[in-house]
C-alpha cells in the first residue's frame, strides 16, 4: 500500500511539473506579445457620448458633396467646435450649443435650404459651420483632450434644450461680437422678429481679435463695388459728397445711409464693401475712402464674445440665451418627423 501511495504521489507531482513547464512560457510571453510578434492590441474607437434626446433625432447632413447620416448630438458637436472657440467658458459653450440646436430645428421646421437632399449642411454661408473631431483635434494640439471634453459636455449637458417662441423653435442666429448693443433683425433684414431685438451686450474689446478694423477704398474701387449692386447710383462730383445722411443706433451701427442718392441699410453697405460689421464711420483722404469698423458679424441675436463675458461674470447658459433672445422659453422640442423609429 505504501509503495502504491508513493507511485501515485509521484504521478501527481510529475503532472503538476509538466503543467508548469507548459504554461509558464505562455505567462511570460503574453504581456510582451505585441513587442515580440509585432501585433498591436486593437483599440476600440467609440462615438462621442450624446444625450438621449439628441441621440433620437437623426439628420441627413450635406457635408461637401456627400450626404452623411448622423444624430443631432454628433452634428451639434461639430458645429460648436467650429463656431465658438473651445477656450471659451463652459456656460458660453452650452449657450452656443442650445442656439445651434435651435437654429438647426428651425431650419428643418421651415423647410431648410436643401429640399429632399438634406436637412442641414456644413457651409457657414448657408447653414452653420461644422468640423469633424479629428480635424478639430489637429487644430487644438496639446489641448485636444481638454477641448474635446468641453465640447461634448456642452452638448450633452443641454441635451434636447431648445429656445422657443409661441412653442416653436426660433431663428437663433448668432454673431462674433457687437458694438456693445446687438441689433434688431428688422434693422438688418426685412422682417422684425419679436425675439430678435436689440439688447445690451458686454464686449471685452481688449480680448476680441480685430474688434476695431479699418478698410480703405480708392474712389474707383468704391464706385465699382457700389455700381455693381446699384447701377442707378450717382457717384459723380467730389468723393466727400458720395456718402450722406447716416442714421445710427445708440451703439453707432448704421441703420440707413445714402450713397450716390440711394438710401440703403448699413447691412447692405457692409455686404457691398466686405466690412466686418455695419457699425462704421468713414472719412475721405484725397481720393480715398477710409472706413473704421467696430465688432464682427451681423450683430443680431447671441453675441459669442458677449456670452463668454457673461459666463465669466457668473451667468449660466439659460441666463445667457434668455438675455440675447427676448421673450422666449426654453425646453425640449423634437420634431416627430425626425425621431428615430
Amino acid at each position: 500500500m505504501k509503495q502504491t501511495r508513493t507511485v501515485r504521489q509521484s504521478i501527481v507531482v510529475s503532472a503538476v511539473l509538466l503543467s508548469v513547464l507548459f504554461f509558464l512560457p505562455l505567462a511570460v510571453i503574453e504581456p510582451f506579445r505585441a513587442e515580440l510578434f509585432g501585433r498591436e492590441t486593437p483599440v476600440e474607437e467609440s462615438e462621442p457620448e450624446v444625450g438621449k434626446l439628441d441621440g433620437e433625432v437623426m439628420l441627413q447632413v450635406l457635408n461637401g458633396d456627400m450626404v452623411e447620416e448622423m444624430n443631432l448630438g454628433t452634428y451639434l458637436m461639430g458645429v460648436v467646435r467650429s463656431e465658438m472657440p473651445a477656450s471659451f467658458e463652459e456656460e458660453a459653450l452650452k449657450a452656443q450649443a442650445v442656439a445651434a440646436r435651435t437654429y438647426t430645428l428651425y431650419k428643418i421646421e421651415t423647410g431648410g435650404n436643401h429640399g429632399d437632399t438634406a436637412d442641414i449642411c456644413t457651409d457657414s454661408t448657408c447653414c452653420q459651420a461644422w468640423i469633424s473631431e479629428q480635424s478639430a483635434r489637429e487644430n487644438w494640439g496639446d489641448q485636444a483632450d481638454t477641448y474635446a471634453e468641453k465640447i461634448e459636455t456642452a452638448v450633452r449637458d443641454t441635451d434636447g434644450q431648445v429656445i422657443l417662441y409661441d412653442g416653436a423653435p426660433i431663428l437663433a442666429v448668432f454673431h462674433s461680437s457687437s458694438a456693445g448693443l446687438t441689433r434688431a433683425s428688422g434693422q438688418v433684414w426685412l422682417n422684425d422678429l419679436p425675439y430678435l431685438q436689440a439688447v445690451d451686450s458686454p464686449e471685452p474689446e481688449d480680448a476680441i481679435p480685430n474688434y476695431y478694423s479699418r478698410a480703405e477704398f480708392s474712389a474707383e474701387e468704391f464706385k465699382s463695388r457700389v455700381m455693381q449692386a446699384y447701377p442707378e447710383a450717382d457717384l459723380t462730383g467730389e468723393i466727400s459728397t458720395w456718402i450722406q445722411n447716416p442714421v445710427t443706433d445708440e451703439a453707432g451701427s448704421v441703420e440707413t445711409v445714402t450713397i450716390g442718392g440711394i438710401t440703403m441699410k448699413g447691412s447692405q453697405v457692409r455686404t457691398i464693401l466686405g466690412l466686418r460689421s455695419a457699425c462704421f464711420e468713414w472719412e475721405t483722404e484725397g481720393n480715398t475712402l477710409i472706413f473704421y469698423v467696430t465688432g464682427y458679424g451681423h450683430g443680431v441675436g447671441l453675441s459669442q464674445y458677449g456670452a463668454n463675458e457673461m459666463a465669466k461674470e457668473g451667468a449660466d447658459w439659460l441666463e445667457i440665451v434668455t438675455h440675447y433672445y427676448t421673450g422666449v422659453t426654453v425646453g425640449p422640442y423634437t420634431p416627430a418627423a425626425l425621431q428615430a423609429p
